[in-house]
């Protein structure tokens, strides 16, 4: 294995990743599902999906839960706007998640625990850090005792003194910076019941509860964008370290950057989203992928029309690397090398930017192999390992559906007739390219140069290469 190094958002630093055990336990904060995912939730699932794969490809085993909160303030107040119960709601867009998530080819998780499964779980949690001193009763509420846990505030180098609570107008606690374990009902609110009288979970114990059970008391790796650094995940340290007396609860946090909209954060509050739908009727999954794995995973990403463009021409230089015929001359690429830096980038805190900066060096110096006639299959293989395996894209290509109509149109124009109206689109293009071929063994260039740009004209373009002329639909 090589060595990897992390950054940890708790000591600011990269460090040598050493896991604890001989499977790394990975945790990432899921979505609450109450309105379709947005292009930023794709981007902190598809980050972590690369570190997964990456984590996987230099021969280390994971074990990686990401949790739905199927039951929060959220949900309960968009399922009183639609009439629709909280866990119709709930599975509804956790069924568009998976379709979504699949779509932009994330690999499912081991585990998808739902906060309203774990009941039981975090009941036991919330009851030992009242035993333990840590929490208290409060009517029919339950709070964290904050100032009993002297580490509080060592992941956002926040002051205690200096915080606002999340409840500060709250009149039953005892300090304004408690945060709650356990929400005592409301009328028409679902609720399970516990020693404290008939609630629902907050939504800061529901992930130590989650974690605990599913990956013990210390995690390798938990992660999240960098908005859930304070208070999600600071409360998380508290309760679960209070809890267990183990630390520490996370050996490496880590954090992505957050997408942002002409440089403003993109949220619901404000109104400025990009749903996943939106994104994948206007561009290819792949594009999507390529286009967050540009960026360091821990520095903020602007969507625009010119990255998305960008991107969706990248994966097409990739695509067609990873297709295109050779010739039959023994190869003089060193393909190992590209392997070797590219391990190097990934290694570096997962510099998917780098990363990518190699396989685009791959594919231009296997372009100009492949038209100097020598064999370059083994570049095209190491090219797809590293784009398929470890950055997740799939190199194929977006399936759009062609009209016949412009290329029979087109057929007639150079001659070419035929009587068989089953032909399809593809069929007429092949047709083209046979007829330019004749062409251009009869040195007719007019004829050959017409059909190439009427065929670009139509959105196909066109490739010579040592084993004859392939076409491919124009980005």
């Amino acid at each position: 294995m090589t060595v990897i190094k992390i950054y940890n958002t708790l000591s600011r630093q990269k460090e040598d990743f050493t896991p604890a055990g001989d499977t790394v336990k990975m945790y990432v904060c899921g979505v609450t599902p109450y309105s379709a995912c947005h292009i930023g939730h794709a981007m902190s699932y598809i980050l972590f999906d690369v570190i997964r794969r990456y984590l996987e490809y230099s021969g280390y085993n994971v074990k990686y839960v990401q949790n739905f909160t199927d039951v929060d303030d959220k949900l309960i107040a968009r399922s009183g706007q639609t009439g629709t119960p909280v866990k119709e709601l709930a599975e509804g867009f956790i069924a568009e998640y998976f379709e979504e998530m699949d779509a932009l080819n994330i690999r499912r998780v081991d585990v998808y625990p739902r906060a309203t499964e774990e009941i039981p779980k975090i009941i036991e949690v919330v009851s030992g850090l009242i035993q333990k001193g840590h929490a208290y009763q409060s009517g029919s509420d339950v709070y964290f005792r904050v100032r009993s846990f002297p580490d509080y505030g060592k992941l956002s180098r926040r002051k205690l003194d200096d915080m606002i609570s999340e409840l500060a107008e709250g009149t039953d606690k005892e300090d304004p910076m408690d945060f709650t374990l356990w929400k005592g009902t409301k009328p028409g609110e679902p609720h399970w019941d516990s020693p404290w009288g008939p609630g629902r979970p907050g939504w800061h114990i529901e992930c130590s509860a989650m974690s605990l059970r599913y990956l013990g008391d210390t995690l390798d790796i938990h992660g999240g964008g960098k908005d859930l650094i304070f208070p999600h995940h600071e409360n998380e340290i508290a309760q679960s370290e209070a809890f267990t007396g183990v630390k520490p609860f996370v050996r490496y946090w880590m954090h992505n950057g957050l997408l942002q909209l002409d440089e403003e954060k993109m949220s619901k509050s404000l109104g400025n989203l990009i749903t996943v739908k939106e994104a994948l009727e206007h561009h290819s999954p792949d594009a999507i992928r390529l286009f967050i794995l540009s960026s360091h995973y821990r520095s903020p990403l602007t969507c625009s029309d010119e990255g998305w463009e960008s991107a969706e021409r990248a994966v097409e230089r990739l695509r067609t690397a990873s297709h295109r015929d050779g010739g039959d001359k023994p190869s003089e690429m060193d393909v190992d090398s590209y392997r070797q830096r590219f391990t190097e980038a990934m290694d570096d805190d997962f510099n998917t930017a780098q990363a990518l900066a190699v396989l685009f060096d791959l594919a231009r110096d296997l372009n100009r192999a492949a038209e100097e006639g020598y064999d370059v299959g083994e570049a095209q293989a190491t090219l797809t390992e590293l784009a398929t395996e470890v950055l997740g894209l799939t190199l194929e290509a977006k399936e759009v559906k062609l009209d016949a109509a412009p290329f029979i149109e087109l057929a007639e124009r150079h001659g070419i007739a035929t009587s068989d109206r089953s032909l399809s689109a593809s069929d007429y293009i092949e047709l083209l390219i046979q007829k330019r071929t004749d062409s251009r063994d009869l040195k007719d260039w007019s004829s050959a140069d017409g059909i190439r740009k009427g065929l670009a004209g139509i959105g196909i373009m066109l490739e010579d290469t040592a084993k004859g002329t392939v076409w491919r639909y124009k980005t």
